[in-house]
């Protein structure tokens, strides 16, 4: 693998990117599309929360790459419409892009987003109104 380099995980929900994510990559080099969904909307499966997540994940990308570090993007990336602001992001910083693609038969999917359904409804609480705060001091 090259270092530096933007690496693209490729592949549906349930292909095990995240998990494969976690055991190749340190977490600082991984930038996940669920976890950007998470700081800006407090869920990762926040779907309308997927235009401003992806703007910090660009962001953070560009930094990163800026940088030179080795950058992860975990997120599906299977249409090239997803894919080109990212490729552009690496040919501007002058890094290889490198592609992993996870390519497994429709059954195990299905299986694999099963089992990740029943754990979202084990772990995940039901929404709380927003904590009232006092209002940040002026200036």
């Amino acid at each position: 693998m090259p270092d530096p380099a933007l690496v693209l995980l490729v592949g549906p929900a349930g292909a095990r990117k995240s998990t494969f994510a976690r055991r190749q990559f340190r977490p600082t080099e991984v930038l996940s599309s669920d976890a950007c969904r998470a700081l800006v909307a407090d869920r990762e499966d926040d779907q309308r929360a997927t235009r401003d997540a992806f703007e910090v994940l660009h962001l953070v990308a560009a930094k990163r790459l800026a940088r030179r570090r080795l950058t992860v993007v975990d997120a599906t990336n299977t249409l090239p419409s997803a894919r080109r602001p990212l490729l552009a992001l690496a040919r501007a910083h002058g890094v290889p892009a490198v592609a992993i693609v996870f390519d497994l038969p429709e059954p195990v999917l299905q299986d694999q987003n099963r089992r990740r359904r029943r754990r979202a409804a084990r772990v995940t609480p039901p929404a709380a109104p927003p904590a009232s705060r006092p209002p940040a001091p002026a200036p």
